[in-house]
């Protein structure tokens, strides 16, 4: 059995630590990390987790601990990345890998001195089966030449009042700057970030603009407050066709005189499966030593810091920005996974 660590208690921790304790055959859940020993204590006893902590550092260095999942704030997420690696322990770190591309790098280098890939980067996006099936349409060529990509990413409210238009690039919209890369098999050039003017206080709409190193364009919309739920979609559009993400709905209700179909208050039930399938793509890596081919690497998490933060710089100039990316290392185009 492979003995996982979950280190952060809060709902992305929690969620991890019961896909790991209910789905996961093969892996036990060893510990359960978190600053506040209390919030710890009740999800391990939730999910009979043998142990807690609330030491994370100590926590990546125990014996019985085999791999790790970090769950914890945005701000340790790099330091504790570098910490696994230096154990020599796999980790699947919830994105962002850091907002700093300046930190992504020194995670890049301190994972190259290692000469091993120990960081899967939980980008899930990656995982659903939707944007699966456009990745596939595109490889299998039934779509031709792709040209455009339209995505949009809606939310029921902002999560606090200060939220700010840069932060809807910066928090929100990496998911897509990660997937589309993904699915498209390219990088960014160019950023244009534009927002209209609400008439109440609440941070409006972020619709971007960005280019592609192939000549393609993709547009991203970001609406933290769009009131009516949660909603991804997105289309692929080709010289041949096009294929477009459904919106998740089982059922439909037809009572007076209207037909109705719901959405999600948040992102957990609609990437529910994806996470499962990412977090077992993590257990074999975790198990065999050969990084998958879905996930992302820190390669991928340092793309999406440095769009985000040009886009940011976007926003804030009025003007089309340059995305100027550092050459890839070879060692990320090899996938060169821990050793077994």
């Amino acid at each position: 059995m492979t003995r996982l660590a979950v280190i952060g208690a809060g709902i992305m921790g929690e969620d991890h630590a019961r896909i790991v304790a209910d789905e996961l055959p093969g892996a036990t859940l060893q510990v359960i990390c978190d600053r506040d020993a209390t919030r710890a204590k009740s999800v391990a006893d939730a999910l009979c987790a043998e142990d807690v902590s609330n030491d994370p550092e100590a926590t990546i260095l125990r014996n019985d601990v085999d791999a790790v999942i970090i769950a914890s704030p945005d701000f340790t997420h790099a330091p504790l990345s570098m910490a696994c690696i230096a154990a020599g322990k796999p980790v699947l770190c919830e994105k962002p890998l850091s907002q700093s591309p300046e930190e992504c790098l020194s995670v890049i280098r301190a994972e190259q001195a290692a000469g091993t890939q120990y960081v899967m980067l939980g980008f899930m996006r990656r995982y659903d089966r939707s944007y699966a099936e456009m990745r596939q349409a595109l490889v299998e060529g039934r779509l031709g030449r792709a040209l455009m990509m339209h995505n949009f990413h809606r939310n029921v409210d902002t999560p606090n009042a200060d939220f700010t238009g840069a932060m809807a690039i910066t928090n929100s919209a990496p998911h897509e700057f990660d997937v589309v890369r993904h699915v498209l098999g390219t990088e960014f050039t160019s950023i244009s970030a534009f927002q209209p003017r609400r008439s109440d206080q609440r941070v409006a709409p972020v619709v971007m603009v960005l280019q592609t190193a192939d000549d393609q364009l993709v547009t991203i919309e970001v609406n933290n407050n769009a009131a009516y739920g949660y909603d991804v979609r997105a289309e692929l559009v080709g010289e041949a066709g096009s294929i477009a993400m459904n919106n998740v709905a089982y059922t439909r209700t037809d009572t007076a005189f209207a037909s109705s179909t719901g959405y999600d208050a948040d992102w957990r039930g609609r990437y529910h499966d994806a996470y499962v399938r990412q977090n077992r793509d993590f257990l074999r890596f975790a198990q065999t030593g050969l990084f998958p081919d879905t996930a992302s690497d820190c390669w991928d998490g340092y793309c999406a810091a440095l769009v985000a933060e040009t886009g940011a710089k976007s926003l804030s100039s009025g003007q089309r920005e340059e995305i100027n990316l550092t050459h890839r290392p070879e060692f990320y185009s090899a996938r060169k996974g821990v050793a077994a």
